[in-house]
């Protein structure tokens, strides 16, 4: 016998359960943080998020993770998602997937995805073997490790393919997080001997296409995420790399245009904000630069709007808003920037070294420093109120996320809910 099901006893179901159901039935599901940066990709969200917090204060839960990593937190109606490295008996490595009730802050049992042998390339002391955040497109997990691999899963954990054909000799490890487009998981390979970007069909983790980035770079390792932006109605994916911004097609990895500078090791993931892509060139000497995404071919000598090297970050990404660029260097200065002009508004010494990306919420900007140390600005007209300085005392690189109102912050042995 059939029995109606009410909208009232719907909304009732507890929100894994729900989340869980439209999954298997293949219909989206919305995410309140669906990949490196949030929803809208560039570190910024409307929402009142908490001020202040201790150790001791506000902490909804603090959850202690197994091995190592630095991938930021994904979240799925009340689910938390991260990878780990969990080490071995043997020197190697579990690369693995972690699923966190975002409620209690209870880890489920890791998913392992793929086993690193032990003789793996060393990586540089402020990287890990875990560093790439996962995305999520409203129905599966797209989880990569860089030369080790990628892999898609549902929301319960389990494996739907795995790829580790593509593997490629890393400097320092991976790095970049990877976009999902249509039906392309797209990704960088900039190391050692090798410098392409990467797309696999979604569904299945075969090669879609791949594209040379036929650049001179002496340097080619970068670990840079892809930004996908839209110019007069026509998709462009951003990627950065060793000596080279490139605007491609993400259907076919076809080149709209390019920027060539001089660096590599290219971290920080580009912003757009009024109408112009904002890219860091990292090392050795960071320089900021603002294009026009309207051209086609080279337009290094006709695009570039404007460059400084005035606090321009190695590592973390900058954000943008409201006609001003946010960036805080890795020594820990911050400043705002006119987008349209590049001219400087302030200017604030914050302390300490940086490597997570600023989140800003509202009119609060959010400035962790990897001693685990979160200075929250209030944007005024001139120099910014410091309206608080939050203290972990934990080790701190990936950069935050968010669950409902609540901060998710990430640190060398735990995952924590900040609260109001």
């Amino acid at each position: 016998m059939n029995h109606p099901i009410s909208l009232q006893s719907i909304l009732k179901l507890p929100a894994f359960f729900l989340v869980l159901c439209v999954s298997l039935h293949g219909g989206p599901v919305r995410a309140d943080w669906p990949e490196f940066r949030g929803p809208e990709k560039q570190g910024v969200i409307a929402a009142d998020l908490p001020v202040e917090w201790s150790p001791k204060q506000k902490i909804v839960w603090r959850q202690e993770l197994p091995g190592q990593g630095w991938s930021s937190p994904v979240v799925v109606g009340k689910n938390i998602y991260l990878t780990a490295a969990i080490p071995t008996s043997d020197s190697g490595f579990k690369l693995s997937l972690l699923l966190v009730d975002g409620e209690s802050g209870k880890l489920s049992e890791p998913v392992m995805i793929f086993e690193q042998p032990s003789d793996a390339p060393k990586i540089h002391k402020k990287n890990s073997h875990a560093s790439p955040t996962p995305a999520f497109d409203g129905q599966h997990l797209y989880l990569h490790f860089g030369h080790q691999g990628s892999a898609c899963c549902k929301l319960d954990g389990s494996v739907v393919w795995r790829n580790a054909s593509l593997a490629y000799p890393p400097v320092h490890g991976n790095g970049g997080s990877p976009v999902v487009v249509g039906n392309h998981l797209i990704f960088t390979r900039d190391g050692g001997t090798l410098s392409k970007i990467t797309a696999l069909d979604k569904n299945t983790g075969s090669v879609a296409w791949e594209m040379e980035r036929g650049v001179d770079a002496p340097k080619q390792f970068s670990f840079c995420t892809p930004l996908l932006i839209q110019v007069a109605g026509q998709d462009q994916l951003i990627v950065p790399g060793s000596n080279v911004v490139q605007s491609i097609n993400p259907a076919t990895g076809k080149e709209y245009w390019r920027v060539q500078y001089t660096g590599y090791s290219v971290i920080p993931r580009p912003i757009y904000e009024s109408g112009l892509v904002f890219v860091s060139t990292s090392y050795d000497q960071a320089s900021l630069l603002a294009i026009d995404p309207t051209g086609q071919g080279d337009v290094t000598q006709s695009h570039v709007k404007w460059t400084t090297k005035s606090g321009a970050p190695h590592t973390p990404s900058l954000v943008g808003n409201g006609g001003n660029v946010f960036m805080v260097s890795d020594k820990g200065v911050a400043s705002c920037l006119d987008a349209k002009t590049g001219q400087e508004r302030w200017k604030k010494r914050l302390g300490g070294e940086f490597s997570a990306s600023l989140l800003l919420a509202g009119d609060k900007l959010y400035a962790f420093n990897e001693a685990g140390v979160c200075s929250v600005l209030k944007q005024t007209e001139a120099e910014p109120e410091t309206l608080a300085t939050n203290d972990l005392s934990e080790r701190t690189l990936a950069s935050p996320a968010v669950i409902e109102k609540d901060l998710l912050v990430r640190t060398a042995a735990a995952l924590y809910r900040i609260g109001h």
